[in-house]
């Protein structure tokens, strides 16, 4: 199977590969990581002291991705047609508009509304559910951020470009939680860590407002009169219009492999999500940790992963051909998940140290096949389709993960073991084309 021969539809030409491009881009994923993360370690108790329960939480955890798989695709078809800049700052818009929403919410009485299933629903509740929903509508900064990355990167630095935009984030949800503490240890409560969210997210339009667009583009005729238009505008002198150009998902699915590869990245954010929903009941129930053991691993994780997808694999990609980096990223981050099925509390972190050299080598590779198999004409396109199959397979594994371990406890990692196993053969399909690094 030749995924590259997408590729070979005609389109815009790229803009050359410049240090700022990266670097704003680089900074983007790290603000909103750090966004989104700074509130995840206060959110259960604020929903629980809202009148919220267990299921409330999840199902607004849940609200975000399950918007996003909406909105994700949209944003990244836009972002083909009207240029990555103006889509992130509509994106990044509504992220602040969001922020704003969650701050009213905690200033709000808590009127009950309605009683759904013996739980109440106050007004506070239902504002933070729009909050979330508003996000999570916009939430196409990701796709686009890739797609922007792919956009300023050659063959030889695609894989450490999308290398160094995973470290970013890292960075950004290490980052997160710990301000989160500090702010939320002062007077002030959850307000200090919300208002330095909108803070954040103000900080990230006003450095995508400076950036440079990667892919500026007027959208198709038929289009010319769009609401859209009006809102992202337009720059004829700049730009032709991508040939080409994938105006609906059926028209990404047909190109040549993205389905294929749709179906891979499918797998593999279920083995994630799985993993990420069992794992912290886990290290209460069974290896009787306290909170500060399992933020260490998280930590740890995380840091492991950054020296990975760093200086690791900006040595190896010169030299290995993405897909024998998705292939032995994948086979070693399933055996993570084996070796935690009968972990201790000691051998949980051999298995987030393998789970961080193969998350760290497989997933920007892969990211980097995806870019390469969309072609600059569908680069947005592709990237939004992606992260919408990415949400929905998070919300099949945050309920599936929870139900599973109820039910089989540990063996919920044999599950998310086997959705990695089962990518990792399929991965032998995918194209073997050779590094043009230096030796």
């Amino acid at each position: 199977m030749n995924l590259g021969r997408a590729a070979t539809v005609p389109g815009p030409v790229r803009a050359k590969p410049n240090r700022t491009a990266t670097t704003a881009v680089l900074a983007i994923s790290f603000i909103g990581a750090l966004g989104y993360s700074i509130v995840l370690p206060f959110l259960v108790f604020l929903v629980t002291r809202l009148g919220g329960d267990a299921v409330v939480y999840g199902v607004l955890v849940a609200t975000y991705p399950t918007l996003q798989l909406v909105g994700a695709p949209v944003l990244g078809r836009w972002s083909d047609r009207y240029g990555r800049r103006r889509v992130l700052l509509l994106s990044h818009a509504g992220t602040a508009a969001g922020w704003v929403l969650f701050l009213v919410a905690l200033f709000l009485p808590q009127v009950e509304l309605a009683r759904l299933g013996g739980r109440v629903l106050t007004l506070p509740l239902v504002v933070l559910f729009l909050a979330r929903a508003l996000d999570g509508l916009t939430g196409g900064n990701i796709s686009v951020a890739q797609a922007y990355m792919a956009d300023v990167s050659d063959d030889d630095d695609r894989s450490a470009n999308f290398g160094r935009l995973a470290i970013s984030s890292n960075l950004g949800f290490i980052a997160g939680p710990a301000l989160a503490s500090v702010l939320g240890a002062s007077v002030h409560g959850e307000v200090a860590p919300v208002l330095a969210a909108f803070a954040i997210a103000l900080a990230g339009l006003v450095l995508i407002a400076r950036m440079p667009d990667a892919r500026p583009c007027v959208p198709p005729p038929n289009l010319q009169e769009s609401g859209i238009r009006r809102v992202l505008g337009q720059e004829p002198k700049d730009c032709v219009p991508p040939a080409g150009a994938a105006a609906r998902t059926v028209d990404v699915v047909r190109l040549v492999g993205i389905p294929f590869l749709l179906v891979l990245y499918f797998l593999l954010f279920l083995g994630f999500n799985l993993f990420y929903t069992a794992f912290p009941v886990h290290a209460v129930r069974f290896l009787r940790w306290e909170l500060a053991q399992t933020g260490a691993f998280f930590s740890a994780l995380s840091l492991m992963m950054v020296v990975v997808q760093g200086p690791v694999l900006s040595r190896l990609s010169r030299r290995v051909p993405d897909a024998a980096l998705v292939i032995v990223g994948n086979l070693v981050l399933g055996g993570s998940f084996l070796v935690l099925y009968g972990a201790d509390g000691r051998t949980a972190f051999v298995a987030a140290a393998l789970f961080a050299l193969g998350n760290g080598l497989m997933w920007p590779s892969f990211l980097s096949i995806l870019a390469r198999a969309a072609g600059p004409a569908h680069q947005g396109a592709v990237q939004g389709l992606g992260s919408s199959v990415g949400a929905l397979a998070s919300i099949v594994g945050l309920l599936l993960g929870g139900f599973a371990y109820e039910r089989i406890g540990a063996g919920t990692f044999l599950l998310a073991a086997g959705a990695i196993e089962l990518a990792c053969v399929m991965s032998f399909w995918l194209p073997r084309s050779t590094p043009r690094g230096r030796p």
